[in-house]
């Protein structure tokens, strides 16, 4: 039985518009704005943290600091002012670092954490992966490859945990291979054997999952920018920027 993708629908939905939703927020008051960049907030702090321990910062006083940065841009006052021509959250969230006030950052080490609006529990360690994975680039491509693995890692929860609501981790965990093989590399006929099946239903079991692999990536990417049009850029720039090393 193949996956079901249109129980799922609802769930993508909100996905492709939330930052949409925040970007042409018009007021503090705005339904829904507030807790769509919350959301997205709780899942792309890690590139963030990343850059913030690149320039400089020990682990304890980068979680404070992007903890304080999130908690400010969280008042609602923050939204107002947004530059609406940042139509990629990356862009938006970046830039917002690097504006955020030196006596912002002295207030955010000199606090205690957890004092302000918590805007998530950060474990650093995801994001000291990410700071590793990409120790050797400058800056701002630290932050983009950063950025990239991070909406690469969500799109492979949400993948998993259909084919988990599916009943299908077993297929999931041995077919998930084939996501980065290339087609002349796969052995259908192994996967056949491993999962009992005909090499005919193995193949057409890699297809569906690369299919919806690629559909995936695409509302996460869909989910980080203003605009439909602007999808397809930030899907190169992001797989432009996992090639980087």
């Amino acid at each position: 039985m193949a996956l079901d993708s249109s129980k799922f629908t609802g769930l993508a939905r909100f996905h492709t518009t939330r930052w949409s939703v925040v970007v042409r927020a018009q007021s503090p008051a705005t339904a829904g704005a507030d807790e769509s960049l919350e959301s997205l907030c709780r899942q792309y702090w890690p590139p963030l943290y990343a850059y913030v321990r690149g320039r400089g910062h020990p682990p304890h006083d980068a979680q404070d600091l992007t903890q304080q940065f999130f908690a400010r841009l969280l008042e609602k006052n923050w939204l107002a002012p947004a530059d609406r021509s940042q139509g990629k959250l990356r862009s938006f969230l970046l830039t917002a670092m690097k504006r955020f006030p030196a006596n912002e950052r002295d207030r955010s080490q000199a606090a205690k954490r957890g004092g302000l609006h918590a805007v998530t529990s950060i474990d650093s360690e995801e994001g000291e992966q990410l700071l590793a994975s990409a120790a050797t680039l400058p800056e701002e491509p630290a932050f983009d490859r950063a950025w990239a693995l991070t909406v690469l890692q969500a799109t492979l929860r949400r993948l998993r945990a259909e084919y988990e609501q599916a009943g299908k981790a077993h297929e999931y965990e041995r077919i998930k291979p084939a996501l980065t093989s290339l087609r002349g590399e796969i052995d259908y006929d192994a996967i056949a054997a491993d999962l009992l099946v005909l090499p005919a239903s193995a193949r057409s079991m890699v297809h569906r999952l690369r299919k919806r692999f690629r559909e995936l990536f695409r509302e996460e990417v869909a989910g980080t920018v203003a605009a439909p049009g602007e999808i397809d850029d930030e899907m190169r720039a992001l797989v432009a920027a996992l090639g980087h090393s």
